[in-house]
């Protein structure tokens, strides 16, 4: 059996578009719901998820219909059922190409999730003061030291030869 469902965010709204799509594309029920896709507990979704089991299909408008993210996408394929959006066609488990397209988009999901915990935690560590990244070649003495030489006309490479550096560093340091 194929059930559809549709999402409108606020009241000035209509979901009979929603509602003749998913008909016209072979929905035999068609759950629709007036909430924000920004909160949790969509009553209407959770009772559609719930009904479908192995072999039925449940069919959106478009994806950010039924989910803000890939990672508030319900797992429809654990019952043995399908999911399908008729706006991104690339959102069809009930293909393999669908269920591989599904499965990499979430992994890359999931994957800038943890990237952007790793930024937030370096911003946090700058903000305490750490010192992120490799530790300096050189330290301020001698900097303050190369710079004094190289100012003084002493040719980059000899410093750079005594500090064991190469010599762009020594032509970089800011006076």
């Amino acid at each position: 059996m194929k059930y559809g469902y549709g999402r409108i965010s606020t009241d000035w709204q209509s979901v009979d578009a929603q509602v003749r799509q998913l008909t016209k594309a072979g929905c035999e029920k068609v759950l629709r719901e007036v909430a924000s896709g920004a909160k949790t507990g969509h009553s209407q979704r959770r009772r559609a998820i719930d009904r479908i089991t192995a072999g039925d299909v449940l069919m959106v408008t478009r994806l950010d219909r039924l989910a803000r993210s890939a990672r508030d996408l319900p797992n429809t394929t654990d019952k043995g059922t399908g999911l399908r959006s008729l706006g991104d066609i690339w959102v069809d488990t009930t293909t393999r190409h669908g269920r591989l397209m599904l499965t990499v988009t979430g992994g890359l999901a999931e994957f800038d999730r943890e990237l952007t915990g790793v930024r937030a935690a370096g911003a946090r560590a700058r903000a305490n003061g750490v010192r992120l990244g490799h530790r300096p070649k050189l330290t301020p003495h001698e900097r303050r030291e190369a710079i004094r030489r190289r100012d003084a006309g002493e040719p980059v490479r000899e410093i750079a030869r005594c500090y064991n550096v190469h010599g762009s560093m020594i032509s970089r340091l800011a006076a």
